[in-house]
């Protein structure tokens, strides 16, 4: 008898909030509150906007969140937790999940609610949920379908190819995937697809 299909809720097409794009947008610079909105949009159509607030200020710093879940309104506080960086310099942050006590660098939204991805049961990644020959076909093909995307991060505004006279390691990682995608002949893959 065949098994029933689960459809798990996945982590990649859930809202998230990473803490890199808070840093990015300059919110986590020392002893600053800052507040703003962030918006998320899928093919040019908006999916949702929260209001958020940063504080560094405070000998506990949060990120505050404001925003509606199924008209419902939402507001509360995940707290924020900074470690010294292992290179010495500067200060790596984190937030401190509300539902699990964990350290975490994204926030996941599934059931209202902005948390750690372990406070979920019964999510995956969308990876989790490929079969074992569609992996087999990303790893082999993957690149040649990304060629692309891979072109677009290469020719962007503001990527850097070297540093202080040396190529950077995601440049030499980008090339390196570009020179596997252009060796795959376009016949392989129409063969592997067929077999």
């Amino acid at each position: 008898m065949a098994k029933y299909p689960t459809f798990p809720t996945l982590y990649d097409g859930v809202l998230q909030i990473h803490i890199s794009k808070l840093k990015e947008w300059g919110y986590l610079k020392p002893n600053q509150q800052k507040s703003g909105s962030i918006k998320w949009s899928r093919n040019g159509n908006k999916t949702g906007a929260i209001d958020i607030t940063v504080n560094t200020n405070s000998d506990s710093p949060y990120l505050e969140l404001d925003y509606r879940f199924r008209e419902k309104p939402m507001q509360y506080r995940v707290k924020l937790v900074s470690v010294p960086a292992n290179i010495g310099k500067g200060r790596v942050w984190y937030f401190l999940c509300p539902a699990t006590n964990k350290r975490c660098r994204n926030l996941y939204s599934i059931g209202g609610q902005f948390l750690h991805r372990e406070a979920f049961e019964g999510c995956m990644y969308e990876s989790q949920t490929q079969s074992k020959k569609y992996r087999q076909l990303d790893k082999t093909f993957g690149a040649y379908l990304k060629l692309d995307s891979l072109y677009e991060q290469l020719y962007s505004k503001h990527f850097k190819r070297s540093y202080a006279g040396k190529p950077t390691k995601k440049y030499l990682r980008l090339m390196k995937q570009i020179r596997k995608a252009e060796s795959v002949s376009h016949n392989d893959f129409e063969q592997a697809l067929i077999s």
